[in-house]
């Protein structure tokens, strides 16, 4: 019994398929597409990222950290140490090594298979044996290596979106961590002031200088300056929590990294954006991931209807025995017959998922617009209300305040008046905080809305700092 035949067969389909294997087949990159992903996020936000996949590229990471710890943190540091140190980051970097798996294996040709069968009976004895190759799976392998690559792109948008939500949730975080400390400090000076003036006037009350309702208001500004430090102090907490929890930072480092003891002023001048709306069709990740699934499903739609009757065709050498008789080579074709299933259901499962992806990325077009309107709006109206608090509002409470301190040592007007000008500058200060800190968390904003959908993970948002609404508990 001789397989020379069939070996030379065998070997010859080998041989075609080995040349459409080097023409179509797909290899893991040395970087899992990571270097991709590192430079959409340079190109957006100018940071430095990594995937952290062994201990050595960790503690790497981890000495970079505590360097940016060392000093006082900036915005961008803190963006940089979260892309370093954010655990939940770091998973998302898997679903690339999951998405390039898939791609290799659709560059791959299916394994052959091999039969034997022997039958016996009425004194002979046959034998068979046959190689099967998937043809279909060959001819199909173009499509799907498509497939798989645009889902690959796919993978690397969100890869980059979900960095850029990071990096801008822990420069948001920053900003309203720096706002809250900045509230307590100055709501600890509020109180101390506060004491001061109920001290002053207990003591006047006790002479006959002021009045039991003079005293009760004293003692009311003192008592509500008490409960907005208090708030204040829980600000500052949980914005310190929001900031820890978006750097990814724990143990030592939770207290080890230092904040600037006020806001940023603000800009000379405001972002000047024209075309806004054609900007962010262009750089927003999230709507070119849209279109990217959009392109992988048209195919995956094409190919469907391409295999709705036949998906399985082998083809192989094959080879017959007779006990007492001369080897018999030849070949065989397996297909699937559409008796029961033409493969209808197939086409409208795929079309179901085309027209769903179409929509989605209509949508996420219209939400693009609107939001990147919306968070332009919101940028430049917290700009000028925090502008017209830093050039109108309190040099005007600063000069109102020089009046009065001077009709006071004029024997002008008594301090009582003086008392409730203070108050008056405390709700001033206040207001002007909590604008400054919305426009730090608007510019924030009007990046997110500029590169991605989603808003930023950067923690809770901190309720409005205590006092501005009631005049520092006047």
């Amino acid at each position: 019994m001789s397989f020379n035949p069939y070996l030379r067969a065998a070997r010859r389909l080998a041989a075609a398929s080995a040349v459409l294997l080097l023409a179509g087949c797909a290899t893991f990159s040395d970087d899992g597409g990571f270097i991709d992903v590192a430079i959409e996020v340079d190109n957006k936000l100018g940071t430095n990222v990594r995937w952290l996949k062994d201990d050595a590229s960790r503690q790497s990471a981890k000495a970079e950290v505590d360097a940016l710890l060392s000093k006082e943190l900036t915005a961008d540091g803190a963006m940089q140490v979260a892309l370093f140190s954010n655990p939940a980051l770091q998973a998302e970097y898997a679903n690339l090594g999951i998405a390039e798996a898939d791609l290799v294996q659709a560059g791959r040709l299916p394994n052959p298979g091999f039969s034997f069968g022997k039958t016996t009976g009425g004194g002979t004895q046959e034998i068979e044996r046959g190689l099967h190759f998937n043809l279909m799976a060959v001819l199909t392998m173009p499509i799907r290596v498509g497939i798989e690559t645009r889902r690959f792109e796919a993978a690397k948008l969100a890869a980059a979106a979900a960095t850029v939500e990071v990096a801008l949730g822990a420069r948001a975080a920053y900003y309203k961590a720096i706002a809250a400390r900045q509230s307590l400090a100055y709501f600890g000076q509020v109180v101390d002031s506060a004491e001061a003036s109920r001290e002053l006037m207990t003591r006047m009350s006790r002479v006959g200088n002021s009045s039991r309702l003079e005293l009760a208001r004293e003692q009311l500004f003192h008592a509500q300056a008490t409960a907005s430090l208090a708030m204040a102090a829980q600000g500052e907490r949980a914005a310190s929590e929001a900031l820890i929890r978006a750097l990814g930072l724990w143990g030592e480092q939770i207290t080890a990294f230092r904040l600037p003891e006020r806001l940023p002023d603000l800009p000379t001048v405001a972002q000047q954006m024209t075309d806004i709306e054609k900007t962010a069709m262009t750089r927003r990740l999230d709507v070119r991931q849209a279109r990217h699934t959009l392109e992988g499903l048209s195919s995956n739609l094409d190919l469907t209807r391409t295999t709705r009757f036949i998906n399985v065709l082998e083809v192989g050498p094959a080879q017959v025995r007779e006990r007492g008789d001369p080897t018999r080579d030849g070949y065989e074709v397996s297909l699937e017959i559409p008796v029961f299933d033409w493969g209808g259901a197939k086409v409208a499962r795929a079309e179901g998922f085309y027209n769903q992806a179409a929509n989605r990325l209509r949508a996420t077009a219209i939400n693009a617009r609107s939001q990147v309107r919306q968070a332009y709006l919101g940028y430049r109206t917290a700009y000028d209300v925090a502008k017209h608090y830093r050039d109108e509002i309190l040099p005007l409470r600063k000069r109102i305040s020089n009046e009065q301190l001077l009709r006071y040592n004029g024997m002008l007007i008594g301090v009582f008046e003086l008392i409730a000008d203070a108050r008056d500058q405390v709700a001033s200060v206040s207001a002007y905080l909590n604008a400054l800190r919305e426009f730090w968390i608007a510019d924030t904003s009007l990046k997110t809305a500029m590169l991605t959908g989603r808003a930023p993970m950067g923690g809770a948002e901190i309720a409005s700092l205590p006092g501005s609404e009631n005049g520092g508990g006047h």
